[in-house]
């Protein structure tokens, strides 16, 4: 198990311990409040301590700083590997780090750090912990998932040079980074690779990198408010030492944080949670981290940060333009300017101290992005904008010099590099709050997070004892739950006590209230309407609707779509070829002037040909703008995706909003797609002397074990008739999902024969329950008069059921399973998009046929097998028609994964989900329509924003050239130019925002779709 990496910042304790550690050496009989002498606890500590220190190896990792050469870091090694248990050292002179393996039993870290200062350099720890044992078992599965916020980013050419670091590193499988939410996520291999390297990687690319997620969820971190004291934080050491499941731990006294490994097969969070409040009479509290802040950026810290600069720039900006555009005409002020003091004007004085703060403190962040993007070998728009600034400035600064000199005194544009400061800030600004409001919809997903439950303790007849609140991270699953009137419902779980209605409209998009009964599903997040419910915890954490549905959110927003790449290609040579073509303006300007090409009149009083081509150069150089394009899709998709969760479909990705705006056909599978997928029994007919009992008995016993929609239907319906005495109304169909089942006999050698039926053998009979296809393979002789049955059935939109006893018929079920009622009316819209509609099922041809009818298709393809569906897919996309499969079921998968859009009714199965690449959670097909609608939408922004960032700089970087100089005198000052870059970035993202505007098609609004070309 890789070991848990933390920075000492104060007292720390780490231990690495087995069960069996904790049998044969056990610090505490119990875990209450009891007071101890603290002395007694610091020898139990203190034995614990030094049995457990001679089997363990401690890695400590030392800051060194001092070192100038491969000289200081080989004496700094050989000091190092002197000392007694030291096993390994290692020193790296160019990150100043040293690497010490040792045993802690013979050798403390305050020796290693004393052995390094005597050596003449200063030493920091960085961190301590425990190297695994040798032979310790590997994990399973030992890739995990990482989450990482990266602060810097300020382009696509960004996020490019990141994801290429990224996927150099070794055991580092995938790696994505999403400029707008300022996330990366990787896949890894711990073993290889661990946290604190990913993130000095990032760190030595020029970026801010911190750990958000690491992916492992037997790692739990919490604060501990009343630690205060060494004593406080060896109590919480000793508990820790007694529970058994908890692997290695760190304590930090001056933090109050305590960060364990834990073995969640043996103990939970809350049971740790418990020992440690117990521990300390009441003192001790302990604060859980909010396990939702990996799911949206800190935007408001950025965007406050931007503020104040602008703020300040202005400060400084503004007396500076007064002086150099207003102050020259007003006789008091202009007389007062041009005073001499020392060999400066006084205005060149007052010029220069206020720009120069502006210059180098308040654009100190330029600098560093810029020669951060230049070291890792690429360069972004903060190397324009300091190129543009810096030239500007110092051509100023040599301009004040040589007049003192020669007394010729020269126009300066110390205006030009304050003003372009203060419009870039501007413009980041209004980026950095616009961007904000494209992840509202994730925010608004948390704020649906419930805080805290009721857990209900029972006794042995599992009557409610005692009520407790909770934090909603400590409930487990299996915990009893108490939700009252008006509160969220705190996990996934069902209801075994209490009636009521539940509002589901912010997880599906219902608005409707939702009844629920015993054995009936609740999401968390939820809000119960009326009526106290129990609930029985089954999904907890992050494995609860809520929460996977903001991970999918979140997850989507980081998948570039395909049309992006455009974008990273042009970003990526972009600020290369704005650099050459700046040279060139600056050229031709100059080179022109010397040679008489155009008139001296041309040039402003005070300057020269010089001056008056570095103006075009400076423009060309800071109006360009590649931030633009790297926001145009990213934005868009981001904001799309909320609004998508926000209506009840989850988007799994811009590749799939992509292709969702291409698709020419949809394909619908019939049962629970088109129907509502509650089939009931209408009909049977017995061919043998089988009484009705018995028949159902078997035949419901067979089917138990399938989760087709059908054969559940046969078992409510068997269960209504040998429980109740009669079959079920319309009213009594809904039957609990907690049932007595006891009249049902023990199926052996079942087989569940995709796209035909169940085989089994119950009572010594071999049954038989499908469709015709599996009784003629059986060889399964049916006669004319059964044969009409079933036809008359399947004429009639009914599903026949054939059941077979030893190899003849025994009779007939007829099931019906009624229409959604938004089938027709969703078919007719597609239809009037331009989009053609097919059927695919594994139903008969005539009960295919019929459904089709009543809605309105007239492609279809019925008796197909689950992999006959896939191939249907994929004989559509043979032309190149993008197709969308829509369906539900198990045996929809293979066609949802090989269809270009696959899209999962919300109510259908796990496995149906997963394949899929949209979620309708709302199970209504009129979603279908509105995610295509919303794919188009959404492209044509995306279109929109890459005329508006391909225009702008194809039109904007000729007019700062000068090209209409010569016919109209229309010349772009530089501080202009910088204005106009900064506002092209935030009138992006404003045309991404106006998706937020997007309402979904209405029922009587689809047939009015117009087709789009």
């Amino acid at each position: 198990m890789a070991a848990l990496q933390l920075a000492s910042v104060g007292q720390q304790g780490m231990v690495d311990r087995t069960s069996g550690d904790a049998e044969t050496f056990p610090l505490l009989q119990s875990t209450d409040g009891d007071s101890r002498n603290g002395f007694a606890d610091d020898i139990q500590i203190s034995v614990h301590g030094e049995q457990e220190e001679r089997n363990l190896t401690r890695k400590l990792v030392v800051s060194v700083t001092g070192m100038t050469c491969a000289a200081c870091s080989t004496s700094v090694e050989t000091a190092l590997k002197r000392l007694p248990g030291v096993e390994t050292a290692a020193v790296a002179l160019i990150q100043e780090k040293a690497e010490i393996s040792y045993n802690p039993a013979l050798l403390k870290e305050e020796d290693i750090v004393e052995a390094i200062e005597d050596a003449g350099f200063d030493a920091e720890i960085i961190s301590n912990t425990v190297i695994p044992r040798p032979g310790a078992a590997a994990p399973a599965n030992a890739k995990i998932v990482g989450q990482f916020r990266i602060g810097g980013m300020t382009c696509a050419a960004c996020v490019t040079s990141i994801e290429t670091v990224l996927r150099r590193l070794p055991g580092v499988s995938r790696a994505s980074v999403a400029l707008t939410t300022e996330m990366g996520e990787l896949e890894f291999d711990p073993r290889l690779i661990d946290q604190q390297a990913i993130i000095s990687t990032i760190d030595d690319a020029g970026f801010d990198a911190e750990l958000v997620d690491s992916g492992q969820r037997d790692k739990i971190s919490f604060v501990v408010m009343g630690m205060d004291t060494d004593k406080d934080s060896k109590n919480v050491e000793a508990v820790l030492c007694d529970l058994k499941g908890v692997r290695e731990f760190s304590v930090d006294c001056m933090t109050e944080k305590v960060h364990a490994s834990i073995d969640s097969e043996v103990i939970g969070l809350r049971a740790v949670v418990d020992a440690v409040e117990s521990r300390g009479s009441g003192r001790y509290k302990v604060v859980l981290p909010n396990p939702y802040t990996s799911f949206s950026s800190d935007r408001g810290a950025d965007v406050g940060q931007m503020y104040q600069l602008f703020l300040w720039s202005c400060v400084f900006s503004i007396p500076v333009v007064f002086i150099g555009l207003i102050c020259p005409h007003i006789v008091f002020f202009h007389d007062l300017l041009v005073l001499r003091c020392g060999p400066f004007l006084l205005s060149d004085w007052l010029k220069w101290a206020l720009v120069t703060p502006v210059q180098f403190i308040i654009g100190w962040r330029f600098y560093v992005g810029a020669y951060r993007s230049l070291r890792r070998g690429s360069a972004n728009m903060d190397v324009l904008v300091t190129l543009g600034t810096t030239a500007a400035y110092l051509y100023s600064v040599c301009a004040l010099l040589y007049g003192a000199v020669t007394g010729f005194h020269a126009m300066t544009y110390f205006e030009t590099s304050a003003m372009l400061f203060s419009f870039v800030l501007l413009g980041k600004y209004l980026e950095s709050l616009a961007k904000g409001k494209t992840s509202e919809a994730i925010g608004k997903l948390l704020e649906l997070a419930p805080t805290t439950a009721i857990l209900l303790t029972v006794d042995s007849a599992g009557n409610a004892m005692t009520e407790r609140e909770i934090n909603v991270q400590l409930i487990q699953r299996g915990d009893l739950l108490k939700v009252q009137p008006g509160a969220k419902v705190p996990a996934d779980g069902t209801s075994v006590w209490g009636v009521s209605h539940v509002n589901e409209s912010m997880i599906t998009g219902e608005a409707s209230p939702v009844a629920k009964e015993i054995g009936d599903s609740v999401i968390g997040g939820t809000i119960n309407m009326n009526g106290v419910m129990h609930i029985r915890a089954l999904r907890v954490g992050r494995e609860t609707a809520l929460a996977q549905i903001v991970n999918l959110v979140e997850t989507a927003q980081m998948t570039k779509a395909p049309i992006q790449k455009f974008a990273d290609y042009v970003a990526s040579i972009f600020v290369p070829v704005v650099v050459s073509m700046a040279v060139a303006t600056f050229l031709g300007w100059y080179v022109a002037g010397k040679l008489g090409l155009y008139p001296d009149t041309w040039l402003p009083t005070g300057t020269s040909h010089f001056v008056f081509a570095l103006m075009f150069a400076i423009s060309v150089t800071v109006i360009a703008c590649p931030c633009a394009l790297g926001l145009a899709t990213p934005t868009a998709v981001m904001v799309a995706t909320g609004i998508g969760a926000s209506n009840g479909i989850l988007i799994k990705g811009g590749d799939a909003l992509e292709r969702a705006h291409k698709v020419g056909c949809v394909v619908f599978d019939k049962t629970g797609t088109l129907t509502k997928g509650k089939p009931a029994v209408t009909h049977h007919r017995i061919y043998n002397k089988t009484p009705l009992a018995d028949f159902l008995t078997l035949v419901a016993s067979a089917e138990a074990g399938s989760e087709h929609p059908l054969a559940k239907a046969i078992v409510d319906y068997a269960h209504h008739f040998l429980v109740f005495g009669e079959p079920p109304t319309p009213k009594t169909a809904h039957t609990p999902r907690t049932r007595d089942t006891s009249w049902m006999k023990q199926a052996s050698s079942f087989e569940n024969i995709p796209g035909k039926g169940v085989c089994c053998h119950v009572d010594n009979k071999v049954i038989l329950v499908g469709n015709r296809k599996l009784m003629t393979d059986s060889g399964v002789a049916i006669s004319p008069a059964i044969e009409d049955y079933v036809q008359e059935n399947e004429q009639r939109a009914r599903t026949a059921v054939i059941v077979a006893f030893d190899g003849t018929v025994a009779g007939v079920i007829g099931v019906s399973d009624p229409l959604k009622q938004e089938a027709a009316v969703v078919v007719e819209g597609l239809k009037s998009m331009g989009i053609k509609c097919m059927m695919v099922t594994g139903d008969n041809w005539q009960t295919a046929r019929s459904v089709a009818d009543e809605v309105g298709i007239i492609e279809v393809m019925a008796e197909v097998l689950p992999a006959g569906k896939a191939k249907a897919i994929q004989s559509l996309q043979a032309d190149g028609t993008v197709v969308a499969m829509v369906g539900d079921g198990v045996n929809d998968s293979p066609a949802l994964a090989a269809a270009d859009v696959g899209m999962a009714i919300g109510a259908g199965t796990d496995i149906a989900i997963e394949a899929a690449d949209y979620v309708l959670m709302r199970n209504s097909l009129e979603d279908v329509i509105t995610a295509i609608d919303l794919s188009r939408k959404t492209f044509s922004r995306i279109k929109l924003n890459y005329v508006f960032a391909m225009g702008y700089n194809i039109l904007a970087i000729p007019v700062a050239a000068g090209v209409l100089f010569p016919y109209f005198a229309v010349r772009l000052p530089p501080w202009a130019a910088g204005g106009a870059m900064a506002f092209s970035s935030v009138s992006v993202v404003c045309s991404s925002l106006w998706l937020r505007r997007y309402r979904r098609p209405r029922l009587t609004e689809l047939l009015q779709v117009r087709v789009e070309k």
